[in-house]
């Protein structure tokens, strides 16, 4: 028997035998069925079948559908080789090894302020050349002597402080005196005060932010291991979309061609092409046969329609559906398939809002997983007033914060866009709705927009 049956899916033997008892028993966890043929029958849904789809198909939960995401993605992140990267491309990766220190930091003893370097006590004898930043060693102070010094200068030997250059004063003979205590050490950065050579600096798995970038910098870094980002390529399907211009004659404008690559790189993704497909069986078929990447997103076509070509072309290729159908809206019919051992599809629905809630449903955890980033601990906000739910399904639905509490804005349809370009975050309503003062799961958005207020 094949994982699929006789709808004429790839076998069992095809795939990693742990991976598919891993999905199938996700899947049963959350459906309460024990055998085989019922998860197939809620992770596949009721293609090849006469039974009427709605009797037999069963949508996956949302937060399972997430949790299915990202284990089909740690089979593939466990066989990505890491990259080197230059430090001018390694903002927004993973570390794919510990980042050590290839030197003591600071290298050598410097100077912690502009003053001058002493030795001993005072009063000193001043030197008449000067000590600067990026010189080689200057000459040794004698007792009693002191020399002009630079912030970052090498320390001479023999120098026990360095005298501020408001600290000090010097009289008509040209002999620096303190103008308070001088404390042994003081201002001076000893070699190794921050790491020594070999130190770990940063674990594996330590996101690339700009003061990583400036900390492997300063340990002697020009390259750093890193895990590669996943490649994404999005198809925009559908005869009725618009490129330019203003709706017309039952024509729209395109909203997730512009808006899909950018939110995908946010998740730590290499958008490598984004192509507009009409609805047309063989044109899908070809590229979907013929893309280089990860992953592939798809908008549009996932439900049952006459010109919605996702799910026959899929079974036609031999793909393995995952997720088909998750139980939240917006973006009820959304899917997650796997194509080849490499490479996934998430099938996003057409309208703007329920592709979003696709993008953060199973892209999103599938992407995070692939580019090695760490999970955010989820948490919770109470919500400021009452929202409708669904009777059995999660709702995602824009918010914006103010205080404590999360605010849910209006114009959350599913073909809107209104409400999620004014939102800070989503939250996650449970089954039968939110109450106002209940608290819930809160989606971050790398961004906000501070224009709220206006569309509460």
């Amino acid at each position: 028997m094949t994982a699929r049956g006789a709808r004429g899916g790839r076998h069992t033997d095809d795939l990693d035998e742990d991976y598919v008892e891993e999905v199938l028993a996700l899947v049963n966890e959350t459906t309460g069925h024990g055998d085989s043929q019922g998860a197939r029958d809620v992770s596949h849904g009721s293609h090849g079948s006469q039974e009427p789809r709605k009797e037999r198909h069963r949508a996956t939960p949302w937060a399972q559908a997430r949790a299915v995401a990202a284990r089909a993605a740690r089979t593939v992140a466990a066989r990505r080789p890491p990259v080197s990267v230059t430090l001018d491309d390694a903002l927004g990766l993973v570390l794919a090894a510990p980042l050590t220190a290839l030197t003591d930091l600071p290298s050598f003893d410097s100077s912690a302020m502009d003053g001058w370097a002493v030795s001993g006590p005072g009063p000193w004898a001043v030197r008449e050349e000067g000590v600067l930043a990026g010189h080689a060693a200057p000459a040794a102070l004698a007792d009693g002597e002191a020399v002009r010094i630079a912030t970052g200068a090498r320390v001479p030997a023999g120098a026990t402080a360095v005298l501020r250059s408001e600290h000090g004063r010097t009289d008509e003979k040209g002999r620096l005196h303190p103008a308070r205590e001088v404390q042994h050490g003081q201002d001076i950065r000893p070699r190794g005060q921050e790491c020594r050579s070999g130190d770990q600096l940063l674990p594996d798995g330590a996101v690339v932010t700009p003061a990583v970038l400036g900390l492997a910098a300063a340990a002697g870094y020009d390259t750093l291991a890193a895990v590669p980002r996943p490649r994404v390529e999005v198809f925009v399907l559908g005869d009725e979309l618009l490129t330019e211009g203003r709706p017309h004659d039952g024509l729209i404008r395109d909203a997730l061609g512009p808006m899909l690559p950018s939110w995908l790189r946010a998740l730590g993704a290499e958008v490598v092409g984004l192509r507009r497909l009409d609805d047309d069986e063989e044109a899908l078929h070809q590229a979907l046969t013929t893309s280089p990447a990860d992953l592939i997103v798809t908008t549009g076509g996932t439900a049952a329609g006459p010109v919605d070509h996702v799910h026959p072309v899929l079974r036609r290729i031999g793909a393995d559906f995952l997720v088909d159908g998750v139980q939240v809206r917006p973006g009820h019919p959304m899917l997650l398939a796997r194509i080849k051992p490499d490479q996934h599809l998430v099938g996003l629905p057409g309208n703007p809002l329920a592709a979003v809630s696709g993008l953060l449903t199973l892209a999103e955890p599938l992407l995070r997983v692939l580019a090695g980033r760490p999970a955010s601990e989820p948490y919770t906000v109470p919500l400021r007033e009452a929202v409708q739910g669904h009777p059995y399904d999660t709702r995602i639905v824009p918010v914006f914060l103010r205080g404590d509490h999360a605010v849910p804005l209006h114009y959350n349809g599913p073909a809107m866009l209104r409400g999620i370009a004014a939102a800070d975050a989503l939250v996650v309503v449970p089954q039968g709705g939110g109450r106002a003062g209940q608290e819930v799961e809160l989606l971050d958005l790398p961004w906000a927009t501070g224009i709220a207020s206006c569309f509460s």
